[in-house]
C-alpha cells in the first residue's frame, strides 16, 4: 500500500536559491558595511549589463 504522505521534497531550482540566499547572509555578516551591487552580483554570479 503506497503511504500517500511519503513524499520527496526536493526542488532543484530552490535548493540553488536557499543556497545563493545563504551565501548573501554569510557576506553580509562579514561585513561591516552594506554590500554594494557590484559585490552582491559577484555572490549572485550575474554580469550587470549597462
Amino acid at each position: 500500500m503506497m503511504d500517500q504522505f511519503d513524499v520527496t521534497l526536493e526542488d532543484g531550482d530552490l535548493l540553488v536559491e536557499v543556497e545563493l540566499t545563504t551565501n548573501l547572509i554569510i557576506a553580509a555578516s562579514a561585513s561591516d558595511e552594506r554590500l554594494s551591487a557590484e559585490e552582491i552580483d559577484r555572490i549572485l554570479g550575474v554580469a550587470r549589463v549597462d
